[in-house]
């Protein structure tokens, strides 16, 4: 009897309780799926359907239809990124930290860069807590961590690292959640490309102010996080087409931006890396801009793969035996050359 309630006890731990606080995090402001930020990202699309029917720009009939119907929202796809949603806290918690947590005493932290430092140079003098060293910090953060999803994202997209993120990219019709629709290892590598690049950061800044220096946030949110979650982020990962013009563009990631990204056009492939910030694809020859006229867009990577990432089971095990068999690919010898001779 004992045993039997260790194991409710422990199922409770690693599934129960982790997909009920997913469900109520729709009102924690810590993510971009919170209800503030899906209302405003609706709220916006909603502005858009009025103006574009009331110059006539748009064949929906109602917004309902402009936000893609039933068509979008109860395709096999996005009722997969539904369940997908509260599956992905699990593997977090059964794979993801568990990996993350190995690793970690392995990497510095800002603690290690802090001593390294006063141990070449010398302590710094304390500059104390400030509202300016505070949102300069968070500033920092921002930048960093937005530096580092862009580099992280487009290793991703190369040759063997392709087959983990395709998984993302397979959505043929996309919803907020496909935003979720992330495969367990690029968790894992973006979590650890975090640890690293904001260790280094904040070890590096909190020796200049000599000491550690607090962010300043926004209800609990960091508060350029906060801000970009707020400019229709949810709306990245739809049919509404929301262009910033090609001007600001050059800076700020728009979903019309990111919807180019997940085109299955030739001419759209490994565009728009960035995920706040579109100064990174700027600097590094990957921008594409938009204006306020929408380009025909289809998503995903093709049928056959639209057919074969239906289902929890072939989101995690798929992206394995694609790379085995690319692997197995490049192993095989190959045929020899007929000569001349022969």
């Amino acid at each position: 009897m004992e045993q039997l309630t260790d194991l409710f006890a422990e199922l409770n731990r690693l599934v129960l309780a982790p997909v009920i606080d997913r469900f109520f995090g729709i009102f924690d402001l810590n993510g971009r799926f919170g209800l503030l930020f899906l209302c405003i990202s609706y709220a916006v699309a909603y502005g858009l359907f009025r103006y574009r029917k009331h110059q006539s720009l748009t064949e929906a009939r109602s917004f309902w239809q402009f936000i893609g119907g039933s068509r979008v929202n109860f395709h096999r796809s996005a009722l997969l990124d539904y369940r997908y949603y509260f599956v992905r806290v699990i593997l977090k918690l059964t794979l993801v930290l568990p990996v993350v947590a190995l690793v970690d005493p392995f990497i510095l932290g800002s603690g290690d860069y802090i001593q390294f430092f006063t141990n070449l140079w010398g302590a710094r003098p304390e500059l104390g807590q400030n509202m300016g060293l505070a949102m300069l910090y968070g500033l920092g953060v921002f930048l960093v961590r937005d530096f580092k999803h862009y580099w992280v994202h487009r290793a991703f997209h190369s040759r063997w690292l392709w087959e983990f993120h395709k998984v993302h990219h397979s959505a043929p019709v996309m919803v907020p959640v496909t935003a979720s629709r992330i495969h367990f290892v690029e968790k894992i590598v973006e979590r650890l490309a975090s640890v690293v690049c904001i260790g280094l950061y904040a070890g590096i800044f909190w020796y200049l102010c000599g000491g550690e220096i607090s962010r300043y946030t926004l209800f609990g949110v960091t508060y350029l996080v906060f801000i970009f979650n707020a400019l229709a982020a949810n709306l990245r990962h739809s049919h509404v087409w929301l262009s910033f013009g090609p001007v600001l563009e050059r800076v700020l990631n728009s979903p019309a931006q990111h919807q180019i990204h997940h085109s299955d056009a030739p001419r759209h492939f490994n565009k728009n890396f960035g995920t706040n910030l579109s100064i990174w694809d700027w600097m590094f020859g990957t921008l594409y801009t938009t204006t306020s006229t929408p380009e025909p867009i289809r998503f995903g990577t093709g049928a056959r793969d639209a057919e074969r990432y239906l289902t929890v089971y072939s989101l995690i095990v798929t992206p394995f035996v694609e790379l085995a068999r690319k692997f197995n690919r490049t192993r095989m010898p190959k045929p020899s050359q007929p000569t001349a001779e022969g």
